[in-house]
This record gives structure tokens, C-alpha cells and sequence, in this order.
């Protein structure tokens, strides 16, 4: 069987995977990180969203190959010890996760974002296609925003 290597959340990895093995499960069953959600298994609701190369990637539809030589930082990567990232720190304070099983998918999209633009308008955030079956989209909006002017001000 063929071995991947790639950094994850900040450390070499290397894996035993077939070469259409999808991320997703690669990361939870091999690596033991269960933040990326499998929802659909489809790319339609994002919950396995994780960052490969700084960009948001749905890893149920991202071959384990694909990631070969690249980062791929999960929703358990951004801490620093006990220093949480911005947009985490965001989604505290506007209290945006209710049942919590997207939250990890939508905040890997929120950096994804962030990561490209450093205000992002009301339709640039509409343009994220996580999906919360909650409903919390007008507190991921504020949250969004409100991480971008923590960044601003770092």
C-alpha cells in the first residue's frame, strides 16, 4: 500500500492509505482527530472542512494523495496551548455554536476566508456554503467580523 507524508497541524505525518482513501477518514480513523464531522460524505455540507495550504478543503471529497507534501491544519491545530485562535475566540463571544457538530467545518471556512481577505463584506461571508442546520448564521457573521478585527489589531 502506498505512505503519504504531509504536515499536520504543525507535525510530519505519514500514512499507509490507498491512494483514493478520502482525507476525511485518513484524518479520524487513522489519526485519531475527530474535529472534521462527516455529515454527508458529498462535499454539500462542509462539516469536514480542514485548511490544506492555508485554503478551506472539504476532506470527504479530497483524496488522502492529494495532500502528499502539503499542511493540513484541523479545527484541533489553530490553539496555541491555552491561546485560542481569533475566529475561536470570535465564536465564543458571539455565542455561535448551539448543537456544535458544524462549528469545527465553520470556522475552518471563517479562517479560509480570513486568510484572503482581511475584511470580508456581508456577501463574501453569505458566499460560505457550510451548512448549520441550527441556524446561527447572522452570529457567524458577527463572529466572522468580529475575528477580522481581532486580526487587524494583532
Amino acid at each position: 500500500m502506498p505512505r503519504y507524508a504531509f504536515t499536520l497541524n504543525g507535525q510530519p505525518v505519514s500514512v499507509e492509505a490507498p491512494a483514493d482513501h478520502p482525507l476525511l477518514w485518513t484524518l479520524r480513523d487513522q489519526l485519531g482527530l475527530t474535529g472534521p464531522k462527516m455529515g454527508c460524505n458529498l462535499d454539500v455540507c462542509k462539516a469536514c472542512t480542514c485548511l490544506i495550504d492555508g485554503a478551506p478543503f472539504t476532506t470527504c471529497v479530497t483524496a488522502v494523495a492529494d495532500v502528499a507534501g502539503r499542511e493540513v491544519t484541523t479545527i484541533e491545530g489553530l490553539a496555541d496551548g491555552d491561546t485560542l485562535h481569533p475566529v475561536q475566540e470570535a465564536w465564543i463571544e458571539q455565542d455561535v455554536a448551539q448543537c456544535g457538530f458544524c462549528q469545527p467545518g465553520q470556522i475552518m471556512a471563517a479562517i479560509g476566508l480570513l486568510n484572503r481577505t482581511a475584511e470580508p463584506s456581508d456577501a463574501e461571508i453569505d458566499e460560505i456554503e457550510n451548512v448549520c442546520r441550527c441556524g446561527t448564521y447572522f452570529r457567524i457573521r458577527e463572529a466572522i467580523k468580529s475575528a477580522a478585527r481581532k486580526k487587524a489589531s494583532r
